[in-house]
């Protein structure tokens, strides 16, 4: 009872204390991976290239993409993924420049979200429900698998959309708002999520502010999409999923409209899509169903589900963090509902708290927080760890340079990098792993082939150690492919 009493009158340090515990968390997930060469330059190294522009003042460019796209070292990350919100993140390269501070950054964001969460279940379900339901977000699977996959761009989408479902219930519509329109910088598709805020609202009787938000979702995808990145150099079709639909989005939906059925059964056309579905929606014991508040996810779940990408469906990526707090305020909302609807006693409020936290923490062992409680996570083989370091080291400061993918954010703080993969770019200095398989390299063999066509065009190796290669280009004979 005494520890009952104390988590109701000092919300503060017990918040604050569970915010530390999870940053902490996240942040040693992330560190770890970087220190033992398990971070990868897609999308570290991106991302550390996009911020490390904007804190010099300059354009965000992201070399990694553009040479792999063959479209030029100065290729934008506008054009890529529409994220200005990068740019928030410059001031912190002022402090530290490398992407160790993205990953620092990224895991206090995703903990900030838990006082707006706990503030948003507390004034639906109490203030013991409150911290449970806080602790299963903290351990739970989709912010797990963002905070050991790099860093991206969903850093700031759980935080924000704690802050627009809280603002708003709260009855304080201006930061809400305000909230939902930092989303739109995000990435393109957030337009998605202000569509489904907007359906959400409509159904909860505020037809005006809903239909303004449908409006906005609506007219700001068509303009990222259809223009601005198309102004800065992108492409929209690099992430056109849907060709199984249609070659763009009119011959997709009236693909979908000939075919409703057949629309009707793609989420669930794949095992990995049905298991997807089912650990989005079994944290909460299956009551987000409940709530319209889930309205909000449904577009970007769609996104995923109705696309020819396996990695989009599967629960592997960061792409669940987009939505895993709509869904978990929804779940509290439907519990709320099924309350009033069957006039249930209150206690059932803590016992499906109870119930989503125990869960969370069944979930644990599946994904990646698990990592931590394992020794081995730590102790990465150390010949491995020693080859790797000394390979990097034989690079010099400020050169252009291909690097396995694996290597890539070693390099990131001090070179400009490349991705060593089927395409050679004849960059100065090449980093090459033909030891291991590992995206998008291939094969070890696959590899090996490539170092020996280097070799026989003007390269020479200055370093081979436990797989890795390290190669200098000794004449002018090629030019890199994007200069």
């Amino acid at each position: 009872m005494l520890s009952l009493v104390r988590l109701t009158t000092s919300p503060r340090l017990w918040l604050s204390l569970l915010c530390a515990a999870a940053a902490a968390a996240y942040s040693l997930l992330g560190l770890v991976r970087l220190a033992t060469f398990h971070a990868t330059t897609f999308d570290l190294v991106i991302v550390d290239q996009a911020v490390r522009g904007y804190s010099r003042l300059g354009p965000p460019y992201i070399p990694a993409v553009g040479s792999f796209h063959g479209r030029g070292l100065d290729y934008l990350q506008l054009a890529d993924h529409f994220s200005p919100i990068y740019a928030l993140l410059a001031p912190l390269y002022w402090i530290h420049d490398g992407p160790a501070t993205l990953i620092v950054a990224q895991a206090v964001l995703f903990a900030a979200a838990i006082p707006f969460l706990w503030m948003f279940t507390r004034r639906v379900l109490g203030t013991v429900p409150a911290y449970l339901v806080a602790f299963a977000y903290a351990v739970s699977w989709p912010i797990a698998q963002a905070a050991a996959f790099d860093a991206h761009e969903v850093m700031f989408v759980p935080l924000l959309t704690a802050i627009m479902i809280e603002r708003y219930h709260a009855g304080r519509p201006l930061p809400a708002f305000l909230a939902l329109l930092a989303l739109l910088l995000v990435k393109e598709d957030m337009g998605l999520v202000a569509i489904g805020a907007g359906l959400c609202l409509v159904v909860l009787g505020d037809r005006l502010r809903g239909l303004l938000c449908v409006t906005v979702g609506l007219a700001w995808t068509v303009l990222v999409r259809g223009v601005l990145i198309r102004l800065v150099g992108g492409d929209t079709g690099d992430f056109w999923a849907y060709g199984h639909l249609g070659p763009d989005v009119p011959s997709a939906l009236l693909h979908m409209l000939g075919d409703p059925l057949g629309t009707l059964a793609l989420p669930f056309s794949e095992e990995a899509k049905v298991d997807t579905l089912l650990l989005l929606a079994w944290p909460t014991l299956m009551l987000c169903l409940l709530s319209p508040i889930s309205l909000m996810a449904l577009p970007h779940i769609l996104e995923r589900m109705l696309s020819d990408r396996s990695p989009w469906w599967q629960a592997d990526f960061q792409y669940s963090a987009f939505t895993v707090i709509i869904l978990f305020c929804a779940g509290v909302d439907g519990l709320s509902r099924l309350l009033r609807w069957i006039k249930g006693p209150d206690a059932l409020k803590l016992a499906w708290s109870v119930g989503v936290a125990a869960v969370a923490l069944t979930l644990v062992p599946r994904f990646a927080l698990d990592q931590l409680a394992r020794p081995a996570f730590y102790r990465a083989d150390p010949e491995h760890v020693r080859a790797a370091a000394e390979a990097v080291s034989r690079v010099p400061s400020g050169v252009v340079v291909e690097a396995a993918n694996s290597l890539g954010p070693a390099l990131t703080s001090r070179a400009t990098v490349l991705l060593w993969d089927h395409q050679p770019r004849w960059a100065p200095w090449v980093v090459a792993d033909v030891a291991r398989w590992e995206y998008p390299h291939g094969s070890p063999a696959a590899q090996a082939e490539r170092v020996a066509l280097l070799l026989s065009s003007g390269y020479e190796k200055v370093f081979e150690r436990n797989g890795f290669v390290v190669l200098r280009k000794t004449d002018g004979t090629q030019p890199m492919a994007d200069e």
